[in-house]
């Protein structure tokens, strides 16, 4: 997976946009060498956002299912991105 820093990318962003696009290639970009983002096609952003929809049902369904008192809904967003890191 390339990494380049946020200098390089807007010096060529047509580029990393269209590996993104072709080979579902993501790119890292950087600002002073610390990860901050990345450039993913539109595919993979929407399989992210399924598979993340998904979970959160998945997750509600199971607290639902629990009888116990309730559980804040900031919980179960919490315990969704903790599972996906």
């Amino acid at each position: 997976m390339p990494i380049e820093s946020i200098r390089d990318v807007r010096a060529h962003l047509a580029e990393v946009v269209d590996r993104a696009d072709r080979d579902d290639q993501p790119t890292v970009i950087t600002r002073r060498g610390k990860e901050v983002a990345a450039v993913v096609s539109i595919e993979v952003l929407r399989k992210y956002q399924q598979w993340e929809e998904r979970e959160i049902n998945r997750i509600i369904d199971e607290r639902m299912a629990d009888r116990s008192p309730g559980v804040p809904i900031e919980d179960v967003m919490r315990e969704t991105l903790a599972r996906s890191e």
